[in-house]
């Protein structure tokens, strides 16, 4: 490779991968999954079928769903020293998202074949809602509740979570949510997961390296911030004055803007609809209906302040509102997230074929000779950490 050779800053805009998974056009604001416009497909499918969706390239019949809903089921409960190291992180208040990294990693079965990687992404997708739950029942001081083989995906977290068997209503918002989140493109934890498993690495390796990618803050993203921020202005007649303040001191709202749509944000437009259905149904609609004038004055005032920018609702905004509706403590939205996408990770594991393996551009030092200790002088003055 020579120094004439384009360099392309974190590859934007570099096509690295071919997938049936998912198309993501910004400048349109669509998002299509399995073929599906996301709004045609999110607020249908259960989970399962979703990610059976991903996998197979087709929706299941009565008989397959029903199989691949008693393999996931199988999988569910922990090993013994999955729960030791949860019980181990507890004790330290231990970040969710690191407590997930680290019970994830011990799902490995020791087996790298094609059959028993997907083994491994059935163990992976069936234990995630497992080790978020046992890990938050352990944090506050409860004993982890086991999975009910007999309840669906969505409603066994829930279940878990909560202790109790949840309302259809609930199901169905945290099922849309999930089905919303579970691929889009190739994002940096997907494009991590496919790093990994394209090295032959094994399944689990390859979610692993997910999350610790989602666990960033440019690409996880902090849904809880956009959600503080309606509880701070509290009543409509506050959200102007409060909104300008921010934007007056440079601040950042949280739920606006994305880096890849450069219109409203298709995602929102679900969840904001999964939130309506679900307030209407088991919620407080006051709520919704602040959120809802709190996300119009943002956006006005975003065009007045940041013109030509169109600063649209992103996911994160009303993701924050329906998973605080439905009882999610904030610190486990990004794990809930993981669970979600970890059915796209798979997916796009079982795509990659081949190993990935970019060049990079040397700008370093040249002709250097070699110099005894004795002899050296400090002369080091731009210090790079590794």
């Amino acid at each position: 490779m020579t120094q004439t050779d384009t360099y392309v800053p974190g590859l934007e805009g570099v096509i690295a991968a071919q997938t049936r998974l998912s198309r993501v056009d910004g400048l349109r604001g669509e998002l299509v999954i399995g073929g599906f416009p996301l709004e045609e497909v999110a607020a249908q499918a259960t989970f399962e079928e979703m990610v059976y969706l991903l996998w197979h390239d087709a929706l299941p019949t009565a008989g397959q769903l029903e199989a691949f809903r008693d393999q996931l089921a199988e999988l569910r409960t922990l090993p013994a020293a999955t729960l030791a190291l949860l019980r181990e992180a507890a004790t330290s208040q231990t970040d969710p998202m690191d407590a997930l990294h680290m019970g994830a990693s011990t799902l490995n079965l020791g087996v790298t074949d094609q059959a028993g990687n997907r083994r491994l992404a059935l163990r992976a997708i069936a234990a995630f809602p497992t080790i978020v739950a046992a890990y938050w029942q352990l944090r506050n001081g409860q004993t982890p509740i086991q999975p009910n083989a007999e309840l669906g995906h969505a409603a066994n977290y829930l279940y878990m979570l909560f202790g109790e068997e949840p309302q259809p209503a609930r199901v169905r918002g945290l099922e849309t949510y999930l089905n919303t989140v579970v691929d889009h493109g190739l994002n940096a934890s997907t494009f991590a997961a496919r790093v990994i498993i394209a090295t032959r690495s094994d399944m689990i390796s390859a979610m692993v390296g997910g999350v610790g990618a989602l666990k960033g803050p440019l690409h996880g993203g902090a849904p809880g911030p956009a959600l503080d921020m309606v509880f701070a202005i509290g009543s409509p007649d506050k959200a102007e004055p409060y909104i300008r303040q921010k934007l007056d001191r440079g601040e950042r709202l949280m739920g606006f803007g994305h880096r890849i749509y450069k219109v409203r944000d298709p995602r929102a437009d679900v969840l904001s609809a999964a939130a309506e259905q679900f307030y209407q149904a088991a919620g407080d609609m006051g709520l919704y209906e602040l959120a809802r004038h709190v996300e119009k004055i943002a956006v006005d005032l975003l065009a007045e302040y940041k013109p030509g920018r169109n600063l649209q609702t992103n996911v994160e905004f009303y993701t924050a509102l329906l998973l605080h509706g439905l009882g999610f403590p904030t610190q486990i939205f990004t794990p809930t997230f993981a669970i979600a996408r970890v059915g796209g990770w798979t997916a796009h594991c079982f795509e990659q074929d081949r190993l990935i393996r970019p060049n990079s551009v040397y700008i370093g030092a040249e002709g250097r000779t070699w110099q005894p200790l004795d002899q050296r002088i400090n002369t080091a003055h731009n210090l790079h950490t590794p």
